[in-house]
């Protein structure tokens, strides 16, 4: 089977360089030091690997299309490092995040020049202009859908309860377009023709939305270690994840739905009242519901591929979607 984490790694690896020079020393330090810090921390680095992989599944050059793997990697910082602040989390990745370490309005600002730079990065893309107006199009689209999907998922806390399919289209958002907003352009720029686009675009949306669902079941039952971050904090903010949605609507018993409903939602909620909230989703198969929905969205996303010719990248594609679902950071 392909070893997706040595994938990954090599893919991240061959980036590193161009992520530090598309990001130059300027003045302030500060400000320059803040927007350098998650992209060159790395972490897995899967969206601009599936930009790189679906470039080369429909036979094109994979070294022009590094700089829009790059752009992509910078929004996706863009965003986490807004979401951060946003959450109010004090970890990533292992590492104090940027709105603690350098303050909230300094975040704000490295979020943008992030997003402002990733765009300048599309811009000098070495493609016809239709191409790159077209990687434009779906990109900007992508971030205009994310910050939908993220104030949708800020609207669904403390406990809102929202249907499975409004959670379902809260992650597709929050997630999964830019995910597919970059296996896309890499198709794009592999010269692949619109049915073979649509179809890669397709199957990042379904991979964006397992990666998501399997994040949040690593966010209540993950290893904190290994996830660089404390676990449970979407039962605190009282999010509507799958397992919580699940929950709400199949426990039966009203003295257990009370001791849940009290400890959701509950920001300063002890690491046993977690335990306790945790309990109670296993107990009402919530965590394996989630577990086997991801599983289904991976299998739909990888028969997207069907009609790809086989090639190490297309092989690589379908390794990560499963490797999405085995995970343990």
């Amino acid at each position: 089977m392909t070893d997706v984490k040595d994938i990954l790694a090599k893919y991240s690896k061959d980036l590193d360089t161009y992520i530090e020079k598309f990001l130059p020393p300027e003045k302030p330090d500060n400000l320059m030091a803040a927007t350098i810090q998650y992209p060159r921390a790395g972490g897995k680095r899967m969206r601009p690997a599936m930009v790189l992989a679906a470039c080369g599944a429909v036979g094109g050059d994979k070294e022009k299309a590094i700089p829009l793997a790059v752009a992509i990697e910078y929004i996706h910082n863009f965003t986490l490092i807004h979401d951060d602040y946003m959450d109010g989390d004090d970890k990533r990745r292992g590492m104090t995040t940027i709105h603690v370490k350098y303050g909230g309005p300094t975040a704000i600002l490295a979020g943008d020049a992030l997003f402002a730079r990733a765009l300048e990065v599309i811009a000098k893309l070495d493609v016809p202009d239709s191409v790159m107006r077209e990687v434009l199009k779906v990109v900007t689209r992508a971030v205009w859908d994310l910050a939908r999907g993220q104030q949708m998922d800020v609207n669904n806390e403390n406990g809102q309860e929202v249907t499975m399919d409004e959670y379902i289209e809260t992650i597709r958002l929050k997630t999964s377009v830019l995910f597919a907003a970059g296996a896309a352009g890499g198709a794009m720029m592999g010269g692949a023709d619109k049915k073979a686009v649509e179809a890669i675009h397709e199957y990042a949306m379904l991979l964006g939305v397992a990666f998501q669902m399997f994040d949040d079941v690593l966010g209540l039952i993950g290893d904190p270690v290994k996830l660089g971050k404390s676990v449970g904090n979407d039962v605190r903010k009282g999010k509507s994840t799958v397992m919580v949605t699940h929950a709400l609507k199949n426990i039966k018993d009203q003295k257990i739905m009370k001791e849940f409903r009290s400890v959701l939602g509950k920001i300063d909620a002890s690491e046993d009242e977690i335990q306790k909230a945790r309990k109670i989703m296993e107990n009402a198969g919530s965590v394996d519901f989630a577990i086997a929905m991801a599983t289904d969205y991976t299998k739909r996303a990888i028969a997207k591929l069907d009609h790809l010719k086989q090639s190490d990248d297309k092989k690589f594609m379908i390794a990560l979607a499963e490797y999405a679902m085995k995970r343990d950071v």
